[in-house]
């Protein structure tokens, strides 16, 4: 995929159509319109809709793997436990999230429409990010940080509240992207913590008041 600025506005205005209107509701024809071009002049830049859709995929996927993997080098210092770990993880995939919303609903409700080889990929690179979500679960599972639960249970409650922001969140609304970074990292960790007094309490937690 070469980037290039037409390249780049063609999958800002598809994003926002296929938010719109759904990766079956939107056409080629739909994307050249919105840019003012003929539609012979858009395959100059792309092979297909299908090519569209896959480089927006792919980029957040990126994103979304590259801010997990930063998230946890950061908390895997001296000290820091499981709690830490699943904290930063929900902050940094609402911190893609928040960035750049209309790309993130593509990504979080359109993945399933990518075909061929690439679906395979895109699966596969969803499984390995769910799977650290899982391992830090299981690890507090483990630990008794958390409850017993079932980690795998665990991370799919935690990764659909955190995909369902892009429903919901505007960027210049009330609460911005590192306020509610904060607050959904606070949630997903009561969600799993310990209550019977063996929990480590985590740096940066914050108890929320009964």
């Amino acid at each position: 995929m070469v980037e290039t600025p037409r390249r780049r506005e063609i999958e800002d205005v598809a994003s926002v159509l296929f938010r719109e209107h759904g990766y079956s509701g939107t056409s080629v024809r739909d994307i050249a319109r919105a840019l003012d071009i003929r539609g012979a002049s858009l395959y100059a830049h792309v092979a297909s809709k299908q090519d569209v859709l896959w480089s927006i995929i792919d980029r957040m996927a990126s994103r979304f793997e590259i801010a997990a993997a930063d998230a946890l080098a950061a908390a895997s210092t001296p000290g820091a436990g499981p709690g830490e770990r699943l904290m930063a993880l929900v902050r940094a995939h609402v911190g893609v999230v928040a960035d750049d919303v209309g790309r993130a609903t593509v990504f979080v409700h359109e993945w399933r429409s990518v075909t061929g080889e690439r679906h395979d990929q895109i699966v596969e690179r969803r499984d390995r990010y769910e799977e650290r979500f899982r391992a830090v679960i299981a690890e507090g599972v483990a630990t008794g940080t958390f409850a017993p639960i079932d980690p795998e249970v665990a991370a799919a409650f935690t990764l659909t509240a955190l995909n369902g922001i892009v429903a919901w969140y505007q960027p210049a609304g009330r609460i911005g992207p590192t306020d509610l970074a904060d607050l959904y990292a606070d949630l997903a960790l009561h969600a799993v913590l310990a209550t019977d007094g063996r929990r480590e309490v985590p740096a940066g937690w914050r108890e929320v008041p009964a």
